[in-house]
């Protein structure tokens, strides 16, 4: 019987993740890592894992996303969650690490693992192995042509410009109100929810957006003269004029205040961002403002004063598919069977989030590569609607996403308590995952001794 075999490309979080999940199946991994032979211009050495930004995982706690996030990826016995623990340093209620015993760890491992072969080399197309591509948000230019080929050139993008996202329960519609320009879908209240500014308030707003601090590009960045291409920041066009704004992402054109019923001297919209309607971006608002800036700024928008930011705004380079229009929750190239997915370039933001998607790309390999049913887990755990989010979100308006509370189904009743709220949440997502994994038979790989 000829033994199964599986390219995995990129040694980032997914990928090494992933590898490890596919070689204690007992399946050989061909493990493919472009550093050090050729860098990326973020990370700093040669080691699997690098965590480039942040050492912190985010809280642990139970009713935080990132918490329950954990709890499913240990549930599901993931190597670098459980790596992520051994190597960890004191943070409070969040799981920070060492980010240098957590890299050389989780390569020593990798390494020496006997069904992981490692090449470091360019990957630069595909063949017909069965393949994960776990490549990261700093693909190489090479690969990235040939993806983009590959998927169609409007299905992949090479620069996040991710507007703020709001919790819609968040925003006070005694100020804000539906509606869509000319009074059109007015069955439905409206497409957007329009925060409506005062003279005297839009200027305040303008000012305060060029007075605010701003994230320093990176040298790569910087010299890449793609990287504002058609989508401006809003400090960018804040400080061409002080009415640039109010010409452009805050035109108030086709709208009228219900409470004084004229039209606002500007006006900030947010559209659904997801299905459920729990969650709104702010149309127009990528920016590269620090973010405790920014979130001072955004709450002198009216309606927004006590508005609970899921993401904040930002621009950075990043490839990632449009992964609506090309991928199963199970992380499945719709296009190619053998083919799948992981990690930052599907759109999913945040260490855990990436780790997760490396775990059901390897888990859903395996099971393809037995001639099983492939296993997408419940919408109701963090981990599936994630996976939900970035296989079934409008792709007109695709932006990557990190784990929130707002991409989960509704609670069958309400629950005005946030923090009691979130608790169910998070025990309804426990209960769902544990009987999902007895039900369609998930077996978790036995847990390996882990030199730190």
């Amino acid at each position: 019987m000829q033994e199964l075999s599986v390219n995995v490309i990129g040694a980032g979080l997914a990928g090494s993740e992933a590898a490890w999940q596919l070689a204690e199946r007992g399946i050989q991994v061909n493990l493919y890592e472009m550093r050090p032979f050729k860098t990326t211009g973020a990370h700093a050495t040669d080691k699997f894992a690098e965590l480039v930004c942040s050492n912190s995982f985010g809280s642990h706690l139970l009713d935080r996303a990132s918490g329950l996030l954990q709890h499913e990826l240990k549930t599901l016995n993931s190597f670098l969650i459980r790596c992520a623990e051994q190597c960890a340093v004191p943070a409070g209620g969040s799981l920070a690490v060492d980010r240098q015993l957590f890299s050389e760890s989780i390569t020593a491992t990798l390494t020496s693992h006997p069904r992981i072969h490692i090449f470091n080399q360019e990957y630069t197309e595909l063949d017909d192995a069965p393949t994960i591509v776990a490549t990261g948000p700093l693909t190489s230019d090479l690969f990235s042509a040939y993806l983009a080929s590959m998927t169609g050139q409007n299905h992949l993008y090479f620069y996040d410009a991710l507007s703020p996202i709001v919790m819609a329960e968040t925003i006070d519609l005694t100020i804000a109100f539906k509606a869509g320009r000319y009074d059109r879908n007015t069955q439905s209240g409206g497409d957007y929810i329009n925060c409506p500014m005062t003279r005297e308030e839009y200027y305040t707003f303008v000012e305060a957006i060029k007075n605010g601090q701003t994230t320093e590009l990176r040298d790569f960045e910087q010299n890449d003269e793609r990287f504002f291409e058609g989508c401006l920041p809003i400090e960018q066009l804040a400080k061409r004029g002080d009415d640039t704004l109010a010409y452009g992402p805050m035109r108030p054109v086709g709208l009228r205040d219900p409470r004084t019923g004229k039209r606002p001297y500007a006006v900030v919209q947010l559209r659904q961002d997801n299905i459920a309607g729990s969650l709104y971006n702010i149309v127009g608002f990528q920016t590269n403002l620090r973010w405790g800036d920014q979130e001072q700024i955004l709450r002198l928008i009216p309606g927004l004063h006590h508005a609970e930011f899921i993401r904040m705004g930002q621009m950075h380079r990043n490839t990632f598919l449009n992964a609506p229009t090309l991928l199963n929750a199970t992380m499945q190239y719709r296009d190619r069977p053998n083919l799948f997915f992981a990690g930052q370039i599907t759109g999913v933001e945040g260490y855990a989030g990436n780790i997760a998607t490396g775990l059901i790309a390897a888990v859903n390999m395996s099971r393809y590569l037995h001639k099983k049913k492939l296993w997408t887990p419940p919408l109701t755990t963090m981990i599936g609607a994630l996976c939900n989010y970035v296989s079934a979100a409008d792709p007109a308006h695709f932006q990557p996403m990190k784990a929130n509370f707002g991409i989960l189904p509704p609670l069958e009743y309400a629950v005005k308590s946030k923090q009691l709220r979130y608790s169910q949440y998070a025990s309804r997502a426990i209960n769902d995952l544990e009987q999902s994994i007895q039900i369609d038979q998930i077996t978790t790989v036995q847990e390996s001794q882990i030199e730190v």
